[in-house]
This record gives structure tokens, C-alpha cells and sequence, in this order.
């Protein structure tokens, strides 16, 4: 996964379950644009979080992924489940950002439409390894 200066954990309130223990924060043109290409895998726990955002595309990425589309109370308003690369994602309207997930971490959690999520900020420290 791409290094990130500041990580996240996602948590699912409505199954009580962490959807992602670190997840990374694409919010400026380049890291949007970017995304998971060239990535070579996201492991489980790991995530992308694509804000503003309400569609994306899989194409040059190695690997197929989950994606939850949320609003911004952090209400899941669409998912796509293990969406393959090349492919193009569904635009919904009523969403403000996009969480990318390893394949199957959607139904591993449980995750529904309706479902409320939350966002808590992990700081990160110069000389630490990501």
C-alpha cells in the first residue's frame, strides 16, 4: 500500500466490527487520481479512503476489491463487492467519499447500505516504519 502521512481505523457501528485497523487517506488530486494503482496487494485490515469521491474505476490495478460508497454522516449508500480490475464502479450521487477494501472484507464484516461507520485518526511519527 502507498505511505500515507496519516492513517485511519474504520469501524462499522451497526455490526460492531473494524472494517480497517489502517487505512489510507487519498484527499488531494494526485493521491485520488492514484489510488490503488500500482499497488501490488491490499492485505486484510488495510483500506483506501477516496474522499470527495462518488465513483471509481479499477483499471491498471493487479488485484479485485471491495468498495462501500458513504455519504457524509458516514452512512453506507452503495457497495460493490470484489469489483475486478479494468472495470468501472457505479456513480452514486448521495456519496461524498469511497473506502476500497481487500476483496471480501465486505462480507466478512457484514457490511449493509444503512450501516454507519466511524473515523478515528491514527497519528503517524517521522521515524517510524510504515
Amino acid at each position: 500500500m502507498t505511505k500515507p502521512s496519516s492513517f485511519m481505523i474504520i469501524e462499522n457501528l451497526t455490526r460492531q466490527t473494524v472494517l480497517v485497523s489502517q487505512c489510507g487517506i487519498a484527499d488531494a488530486f494526485f493521491s485520488r487520481f492514484k489510488g490503488l494503482m500500482g499497488v501490488p496487494s491490499l492485505k486484510q485490515g488495510e483500506g483506501l479512503l477516496i474522499v470527495p469521491s462518488n465513483a471509481i474505476h479499477t483499471h491498471f490495478m493487479r488485484f479485485p476489491i471491495d468498495v462501500l460508497y458513504l455519504d457524509r454522516s458516514w452512512k453506507v449508500v452503495g457497495r460493490d463487492e470484489n469489483m475486478k480490475p479494468w472495470r468501472m464502479g457505479r456513480v452514486h450521487p448521495g456519496a461524498y467519499s469511497v473506502l476500497e477494501l481487500p476483496a471480501g472484507a465486505i462480507a466478512a464484516s457484514g457490511t449493509q447500505v444503512g450501516d454507519r461507520l466511524s473515523l478515528q485518526a491514527i497519528p503517524r511519527y517521522g521515524n517510524e516504519r510504515q
